[in-house]
């Protein structure tokens, strides 16, 4: 990132220096375009592509993705659609989770430092029918102490890795639906339909603690955010090539009206 760039914690790119007047030139190309994010890349690198691609000063992203993580990504581009970035982001999420039994980290997830190993003893199917029942619902959930939620202006994670502990306070969740996909001995890969401010990785980490073994997250992908599902994004591999990018994204691009409409129709059937 340049000295003169900066993003705020809506994965919004701002270029200052600049004025709107750039975007407005290039309104044909602006729009929202939901990405498929490939494991290993970052959220924000996923909006330089496209900000490159369109050359489109005005970039976001509704929800941010760690990089081990892969899956839905929405990424609005020009300013009429950053507008509705609160909208896309009030939506649902749904992921895929697989979770690694017996092994906790300092972060929740493989990007941490192990803390602590344990056995896993014997779970039968009873255990894990009680263990997610437990936690569908409404519930309090602490932040994790890695997170990129702000605290007096920097993100938890600035204050984590100096050894720094912040106590945020617990917020409400809903956790809509929890089912186990699949398990072995030492993972349980589950399908989580959540409300939005959810971490996947602190709800791996309870599971953890509930089963007596303790766990960290070891593999998410979302499947869904908000009104877009993976059937609905464009291979986010595919951006890194600037010529392929701006083909794919003129062609998948999805109008604010569209979006609007979609949301509106999504509304009138809940």
């Amino acid at each position: 990132m340049t000295p003169v760039e900066k993003e705020n914690n809506t994965g919004l790119l701002i270029r200052n220096g600049f004025s709107a007047s750039g975007d407005t030139a290039k309104a044909s190309h602006a729009g929202i375009f939901p990405v498929c994010k490939p494991e290993g890349a970052t959220s924000f690198r996923m909006v330089q592509l496209v900000r490159r691609s369109l050359d489109i000063k005005k970039v976001g992203h509704t929800g941010t993705l760690d990089p081990f993580a892969s899956g839905v990504l929405i990424i609005c581009a020009g300013r009429p659609a950053t507008k509705i970035i609160p909208l896309l982001m009030a939506g649902d999420k749904e992921y895929e989770a697989t979770l690694q039994l017996g092994v906790t980290t300092d972060t929740q997830d493989p990007e941490g430092t192990v803390i602590e190993r344990r056995p896993v003893s014997v779970i039968t199917d009873e255990d894990i029918a009680e263990c997610l029942e437990r936690f569908t619902g409404e519930q309090l959930q602490t932040p994790p102490r890695y997170s990129a939620l702000k605290h007096k202006g920097k993100p938890l994670y600035f204050y984590a890795r100096k050894g720094i502990k912040v106590e945020k306070e617990a917020r409400l969740i809903n956790i809509k639906k929890l089912h186990c996909v699949s398990r072995s001995r030492d993972t349980l890969t589950l399908r989580v339909v959540c409300s939005k401010g959810t971490y996947i990785r602190t709800l791996a980490a309870d599971i953890g603690e509930f089963l007596g073994c303790g766990s960290h997250l070891r593999k998410l992908k979302r499947t869904r955010n908000g009104i877009f599902s993976l059937a609905d994004t464009l291979p986010g591999e595919k951006l890194f090539d600037r010529e392929t990018a701006k083909s794919l994204l003129e062609n998948h691009r999805i109008t604010v009206d569209a979006v609007k409409e979609l949301l509106a129709g999504n509304t009138e059937n809940n």
